[in-house]
């Protein structure tokens, strides 16, 4: 199983996303990834957000993770999202470091109406209205998307 740290960074009752598209349907990815040999899940998460979107932060503190099992034939993924502070400014996509299509922000409202990877948008507005009763969510069931 690997792990792949995200980010979720607010903005105006707006989570920062990252547009991809498969087939006909749009899905929003957290930002982040996967880290190097030798670096932390913080680390790895502050490089990602500056090769892929170029802006400096920090990660803070976890905020939840879950497991995606079997998703598109890829190995399993322990994803931890944290919550980043401080971070500087815009988000612009670096084409070198991603196959995202647009930075999008997705109202908080309508996170669980979207296709996110991973698909935690209810569980992230639920955390933001504080009632997320624990970090590990469990298995995160995913949609397929061609």
């Amino acid at each position: 199983m690997r792990v792949r740290p995200a980010a979720l960074i607010i903005q105006n009752d707006s989570l920062l996303t990252m547009r991809y598209r498969y087939g006909a349907t749009d899905v929003y990815m957290l930002p982040g990834g996967n880290p190097d040999p030798g670096e932390n899940l913080r680390e790895a998460l502050q490089r990602e957000l500056h090769e892929e979107l170029g802006i400096e932060a920090v990660a803070g503190q976890l905020v939840l993770c879950g497991e995606v099992l079997g998703w598109r034939g890829k190995e399993d993924t322990l994803h931890c999202v944290f919550e980043v502070t401080d971070s500087t400014g815009p988000a612009r996509l670096n084409p070198d470091h991603t196959s995202a299509v647009a930075v999008a922000w997705l109202p908080v409202a309508e996170l669980g109406t979207k296709v996110l990877y991973p698909q935690v948008g209810e569980a992230l507005a639920e955390y933001l209205r504080g009632g997320l009763a624990s970090v590990h969510i469990g298995t995160i069931e995913q949609p397929y998307v061609d």
